[in-house]
């Protein structure tokens, strides 16, 4: 298996070249050279199996010769143990055909570490024979910062430096990432947006002078690796709701669109998925994107979603790849523009092959409380705010009735606890392996938006090549 960027102009890489490096070298985005494809028969085969069987078999497809399949299901069973469910994963019934697919059973209770507690596994196996030592910079919108920290805090050969907009995430997400102190963890809260970390994140990743000196990779959904694994919790849900024989449709809440993006990978290996359902908030820059082509940044505005308070969504890059033919030339062409200007026009052709299959749906503050509220008293089931915003696109999806409608349950609700109780009138609560959290020292370091003080910060506490 081998992968190229997006753009057309770094070197291909095996699985293990892109999950070291991240980012690639030309600024693109690592993807398969070809997509893997699973016959109808093998997506029946996978109905039977545990998480941790599941995540084999898809991920087996991905990392070719990188590593032996010995260590692989090695990795996979010691990532998802950490859960405090048994189906890792599992599917809950909300009415006649929607569902909840809960991802928050991990560490940090949410999605992020379906992928990061595998990732930080991957990391550790394919340093530790080699003397290397990576630098981990990254961006957070709240989740993937603590689920990233919990994965790599303590590890040997990995340093972490983890950017978050100070003030914009919640108060559970902020003490989660803030209250480890591994020697090896550095939390970074920057004035500013998480579009403003983002951007400082790629700027670092084609920074010579950072580049020549420390080895630098990625943890957020850039990395092709965290990716690979969040396809699988899509075979997963299908499988148990007919697929190959049935088909089903995902809606996902999501700001940076590698969440489904996954859902699309899937699709393109033969999962028979109905619709992706893109739900966005009021930061809808993806909507804008996928029903009128005006895919233009405009300002932050903050939400009780923060996680999906974004204006530039990185994996979009991804999926504009394939609409444009795999041509690198131009779609770096389009990304320039872009980085030049913050607005692109989507040709209409490519509107049309994304339109095969994504819907697209905004979601304001008003209806995501009427969801939050409508899941408790109609439902029995308390839920966040990120995910009230794919269910509300779920139920306004106009879709077959005979097709079951999953919605990606991203978040446990004690993360988001006020806004849950403003529109619930119930305060969710902290599991117990979360208990005292408030009560835990924090540690972090307040710098201003300024790209030069947070390479300074970084390059002064990195672990040189």
């Amino acid at each position: 298996m081998r992968y190229i960027s997006t753009r057309g102009g770094a070197p291909a890489l095996d699985f293990r070249g892109v999950t070291l490096a991240g980012l690639a070298s030309d600024g693109g985005l690592y993807v398969p050279e070809e997509w893997p494809v699973l016959s109808k028969d093998e997506i029946a085969a996978l109905s039977g199996l545990s998480y941790a069987d599941t995540a084999f078999a898809i991920c087996r497809r991905f990392t070719g010769d990188s590593i032996p399949d010995a260590d692989l299901k090695r990795l996979i069973d010691e990532a998802y143990a950490s859960f405090d469910h048994a189906a890792v994963t599992p599917l809950v019934q909300l009415d006649a055909r929607h569902f909840l697919l809960e991802l928050f059973h991990g560490p940090t209770l949410a999605f992020k570490d379906v992928a990061l507690q595998f990732l930080g596994l991957l990391f550790e196996h394919f340093l530790k024979d080699a003397g290397r030592h990576l630098t981990i910079v990254g961006a957070t919108s709240g989740d993937t910062g603590s689920a990233a920290i919990q994965a790599l805090a303590g590890r040997e050969h990995v340093d972490v430096f983890m950017l978050h907009p100070e003030g914009r995430v919640s108060d559970v997400q902020r003490r989660q990432m803030t209250t480890v102190m591994a020697p090896n963890i550095h939390n970074i809260a920057i004035s500013g947006t998480f579009d403003d970390a983002q951007a400082m994140v790629k700027r670092m990743f084609g920074d010579t002078d950072v580049t020549s000196r420390f080895e630098i990779s990625a943890v957020n959904s850039i990395n092709w690796a965290r990716l690979m694994a969040q396809v699988v919790y899509y075979f997963y849900a299908a499988v148990r709701l007919g697929a190959p024989h049935r088909e089903v449709a995902f809606s996902v809440p999501t700001g940076n669109f590698g969440d489904v993006f996954a859902g699309y990978v899937a699709a393109r290996m033969g999962l028979p998925v109905a619709r992706l359902i893109v739900a966005t908030n009021i930061n809808d820059i993806l909507h804008r994107a996928l029903s009128a082509g005006d895919y233009s940044a405009g300002t932050v505005t903050p939400t009780a979603a923060p996680s999906m308070d974004i204006q530039v969504s990185s994996n979009f890059e991804r999926l504009l790849f394939d609409l444009a033919g795999r041509d690198g030339a131009k779609l770096t062409a389009m990304m320039q523009a872009f980085d030049a200007s913050k607005m692109l026009e989507i040709p209409a052709d490519m509107r049309a092959q994304a339109a095969e299959r994504f819907t697209s749906y905004r979601v304001d503050e008003d209806e995501m409380a009427l969801t939050l509220r409508w899941a408790s008293e109609m439902a029995g089931n308390i839920i966040d705010p990120h995910t009230a915003i794919g269910l509300a696109a779920a139920r306004a999806a106009d879709l077959d009735p005979a097709i079951p409608v999953v919605t990606l349950a991203t978040a446990h609700p004690a993360k988001f606890r006020d806004a849950v109780e403003r529109a619930t009138g119930v305060r969710p609560v902290l599991p117990a392996r979360l208990s005292g959290l408030f009560d835990r020292e924090e540690s972090f370091t307040s710098l201003p938006g300024d790209y030069a003080a947070v390479r300074d910060f970084v390059t002064a506490r990195a672990t040189p090549r």
